[in-house]
């Protein structure tokens, strides 16, 4: 599912361009209706004014650094997701309502906004993290990297992008982790072209079992056990003598993790490899 932009939704877009109004209004010499939807919607503690103190956070920030960059986007998403959506649903739409009763929606929508991409890009990182559907992953990679060259003023790697949004969702509840299961298998097709089922079930279980370093440690060890036996059985099927001396010493250094090591990336690297390697060896 791919997360498409509404202007009619956008906190931070409609505020700014209310912003605008007034002062469209003022030089006309008209009364200004959108001061008073502005104090009714946006004053006080009301959702859509917490929500917009995100939007305008990301307006207000550039060039700061890429540390600082990340921690502003992950603080925002964080807050995002404590936000109740029901109750900004329902202010929205009686906000909409206000704006189209006082003034040509067409005409209001129609007002040049700086900083438009960059909020139209949190909208729909913001929707993506409240939607319950998976979302499409390569659409939340394009959205933050939109977001973070707003906040940097640099040019930002699409691969670092998918490392951090890997690291920053597999933290959130499983529907949430689901979506970085999408992005490693996008991220790991890049370099295996098709994933094997085993290498899949390895993906799954590294999102899965994110809030379990002992069922994790455990499915690893597995996997490594269940890969050095393949590898044995195979090496006689093998004609060269020198590879054979090589898959010895590979099967011989596949050792079981202890206890006291964290489990990485670079851990689901090697079964991947591993894997690819018993794939190789059953073709020969």
């Amino acid at each position: 599912m791919k997360i498409k932009h509404s202007k009619f939704r956008n906190t931070g877009l409609i505020f700014e361009l209310l912003v605008k109004q007034v002062a469209s209004d003022t030089l006309s010499n008209r009364d200004s209706a959108a001061v008073g939807i502005l104090k009714k919607y946006f004053g006080g503690k009301s959702a859509l004014g917490k929500e917009y103190k995100l939007y305008e956070f990301i307006s207000k920030n550039k060039s700061v650094s890429q540390s600082k960059a990340e921690a502003i986007l992950s603080t925002i998403t964080e807050i995002s997701l404590r936000l109740d959506q029901k109750v900004l649903k329902k202010q929205k739409y009686d906000l909409i309502s206000e704006i189209k009763s006082n003034y040509n929606i067409e005409e209001f929508f129609a007002i040049q906004v700086a900083n438009y991409k960059p909020m139209a890009a949190l909208y729909c990182l913001m929707e993506a993290q409240n939607n319950k559907d998976l979302t499409d992953p390569q659409a939340l990679i394009d959205n933050k990297t939109t977001i973070l060259e707003h906040l940097t003023a640099l040019p930002q790697k699409e691969s670092d992008v998918k490392d951090t949004l890997i690291e920053e969702y597999s933290k959130y509840d499983k529907d949430l982790r689901l979506l970085t299961f999408k992005i490693l298998l996008e991220k790991f097709n890049n370099n295996y072209k098709e994933l094997l089922p085993e290498q899949k079930n390895i993906l799954r279980e590294f999102i899965t079992s994110v809030n379990s370093t002992t069922r994790l440690r455990n499915i690893v060890n597995e996997e490594l056990s269940k890969i050095k036996s393949l590898i044995k059985n195979l090496i006689p099927s093998v004609q060269d003598d020198v590879i054979k001396i090589k898959l010895e010493e590979v099967a011989k250094n596949i050792k079981q993790i202890s206890n006291k090591e964290k489990i990485s990336d670079s851990h689901l690297i090697n079964l991947m490899q591993y894997y690819d390697l018993v794939h190789e060896l059953k073709n020969v």
